[in-house]
């Protein structure tokens, strides 16, 4: 470093310096920043503290829902109620509006001495018939709980298994729901404004075995009038709305009937019962439709619907009324709880409904029937409104060939008494032999281009090259012609059986005829079945090892090994190795079925098996393909000499050979 660069410096900090001394801030400008300083941290503060208590008031506003489940109510005056909820916070609830304020315990607005304060319980009612144990609250005069006599949850059944192995039928009523689950109520106006009539507690106004009607009045002769009626033996009741003494403009034709249920597991495996479960709805002129089963969906209706459908895998809430519900402002909704494996989730989805009460009745009178019971074909048939549809069986042909065919055979079949495990074999059994010429139509087929081959291979030698490909395939289909063999006889036939073999794959985990019932090791063929518990969830496996999948997919890779060896395929260039993926589908399926119902592979396992022993039969004793070749060859030699009638070549093979003469024609005069 020279002299001139150390003055340089030397200067540079002298003047930095002597600028910071003149600069410096003096005593009473200090003492001003640190009261600025102050005052800023203050405000900062204070601003924290009102986020904090705006984000308490809101978490506050969100527990309002909560308060409407009250222990007790007490009578303060004509407009309002106080609350004391399960968490003994103090709720105030204005009966003219309907709404709540929650206050902290000690910070209620204090209730003068002189007031005279009556504790009125909220009351939990059961009734019940020969199939239903339903409980009713005066918190709203709705439905609580609802419990099914004949059924049980999949827990149950096992535990009463383990309990008593000789006779498994120990029936612990099946809850659909319970208190706190569900809601139903009125959204309505009355002279004192918007109500939820939930919020309200209701009188019993009678009692009988059978029937219960609750009563309430909003004041100025304002009364709503719930009337539940259990039909004998049976899996609904009826339900009547009155409505007295309201302005019928403002209503009735703005009332909402507001259904909320958030049902509960009932079978073995959780993913698979919400898989299935959505809301399903009939239109008044569009016909059947639902909601998505596999995710959150939401829809604003467009039509007029004649009855609501709240469905799971095998159990149903049915909600119809007299006069169908309008399409005006109403809306379904669906969400799906997420599986938490820790904490052994117990709800499979949110269903909830807003729906606008028919502004035809003018006379303050809504009837409805409600039904709670399983999804079984003969017993949603019996309404006669058309509840079997929830069934999900598919659509199209594949549905038409479960009800017409399927259902009616297992019907019968099942009616003798006999198992569920010999009744699928049966049934298999009667399938497989209606569809027995099918497959004598496609191995005749198969053994046909197994004789071809050697010449086909001749034909690929001669023509190697793709500016061929043209004339080799028209050589091909001159020999198919001639020997009377074709590709495609193969093909077809498999296409008629296979919308046999997709219903089948819809109707076994839809038929509530195979729940909780046993076969061989299989104790529910509606779950999977399990002869090894891995106690870890492999990703995609699953955390068991099911034998009949096992099965189903041996006799699957057994077939194909069969069928390849049968069926010549040839391959062209670009293409994929259509006997590699034949192979790789049944390894596929033990990853794919491991979770289905066992009913589902037990009968694919014996399709299969079935196939297999046909296929050795008719190559054994049916078809003799030495006699297959003789007469291939008599039908060529017939045929070169005219005695033999060929059959008119196809539009087809006529626009190829059209489109080989171009092609020549271009060759001829490129030359």
């Amino acid at each position: 470093m020279d002299r001139n660069t150390i003055l340089g410096l030397v200067l540079i900090g002298s003047i930095l310096a002597v600028f910071t001394i003149f600069n410096r801030p003096s005593e009473e400008e200090l003492k001003k920043q640190e009261e600025r300083d102050k005052k800023e941290i203050q405000i900062a503060k204070d601003k924290k503290d009102s986020e904090a208590t705006k984000k308490a008031g809101k978490d506050v506003n969100q527990k309002v829902k909560e308060a409407t489940q009250a222990t007790f109510v007490a009578k303060r005056d004509a407009n309002d109620s106080i609350v004391k909820n399960a968490k003994n916070q103090v709720v105030f609830i204005n009966t003219t509006t309907g709404k709540d304020s929650i206050f902290a315990e000690g910070t209620a607005p204090e209730i003068k001495k002189q007031e005279v304060i009556v504790a009125i319980p909220a009351e939990t009612i059961r009734l019940e018939n020969e199939k239903l144990i339903i409980d009713f609250s005066t918190q709203g005069g709705q439905i609580e709980a609802v419990y099914l006599k004949d059924y049980q949850t999949y827990y149950n059944f096992e535990k009463a298994r383990e309990v008593n192995k000789k006779d498994p039928r120990i029936i612990a009523p099946l809850n659909l729901f319970r208190k706190g689950d569900a809601k139903n109520q009125l959204v309505l106006y009355t002279t004192k404004g918007l109500v939820k009539t939930s919020n309200f507690i209701f009188d019993v106004k009678s009692k009988t075995e059978n029937q219960i009607i609750f009563s309430h009045d909003f004041g100025n002769g304002e009364i709503v009038e719930y009337k539940y009626e259990f039909n004998k033996d049976a899996f609904d009741l009826d339900y009547t709305i009155n409505l007295s003494g309201f302005d019928q403009n403002s209503t009735y034709q703005n009332a909402k009937f507001n259904w909320e249920v958030a049902y509960r597991k009932t079978e073995r495996l959780f993913s698979e019962q919400r898989r299935v479960s959505t809301i399903c709805y009939t239109q008044k002129n569009d016909g059947f439709s639902y909601l998505s089963e596999v995710g959150d969906d939401y829809v604003k209706l467009e039509d007029d619907i004649t009855w609501l459908a709240y469905k799971q895998s095998y159990f149903s809430s049915i909600l119809r009324p007299r006069d169908g519900f309008e399409k005006k402002c109403s809306s379904l909704k669906v969400n799906d709880y997420e599986e938490d494996e820790a904490k052994h989730s117990t709800h499979l989805k949110d269903y909830s409904s807003y729906l606008s009460l028919p502004t035809k009745k003018i006379d303050g009178q809504v009837s409805m029937n409600w039904y709670f019971g399983p999804n079984d074909k003969e017993i949603l048939a019996a309404y006669d409104a058309g509840y079997d549809d929830v069934l999900n069986y598919g659509w199209g042909i594949f549905r038409w060939i479960n009800l017409y065919a399927v259902q009616p055979l297992f019907n019968l079949l099942t009616s003798t008494g006999m198992g569920l495990g010999l009744a699928i074999l049966l049934l298999t059994i009667v399938l497989k032999l209606v569809l027995m010429p099918i497959q004598w139509k496609m191995y005749v087929s198969s053994a046909k281009m197994r004789i071809l081959k050697p010449e086909i291979d001749e034909l690929n030698k001669k023509f190697p090259e793709k500016s061929d490909a043209m004339k080799k395939q028209m050589e091909m289909m001159t020999l198919y012609r001639e020997s009377g063999a074709s590709p495609l006889s193969g093909c077809v036939p498999m296409l008629i059986q296979m919308p046999i073999l997709l219903a089948v794959f819809r109707f076994f985990p839809a038929s509530f005829e195979i729940r909780q019932k046993g076969f061989l090791w299989a104790t529910d063929l509606s779950s999977y079945d399990s002869i090894l518990d891995l106690g870890v969830n492999i990703w995609p496996y699953g955390d068991h090892v099911s034998l009949f999948t096992l099965l189903m997919a041996g006799t699957t890779l057994l077939y194909t090994h069969l069928n390849s060896s049968n069926v010549q395929q040839p391959t062209q260039p670009g293409m994929p190795n259509m006997k590699v993926i034949m192979y790789i589908f049944p390894i596929m399926m033990i990853f794919f079925f491991n979770n289905y119902a066992a009913g589902l592979s037990y009968y694919y396992f014996i399709s299969t098996l079935m196939s297999i022993v046909l296929m050795v039969m008719i190559k054994k004793f049916f078809v003799d393909e030495d006699k297959l070749k003789l007469k291939m060859a008599n039908r060529k030699a017939s045929k070169s000499s005219g005695d033999v009638k060929v059959k008119k070549k196809s539009k087809f093979q006529e626009r190829l050979e059209q489109m080989q003469k171009i092609q020549q024609e271009q060759k001829r005069n490129k030359k």
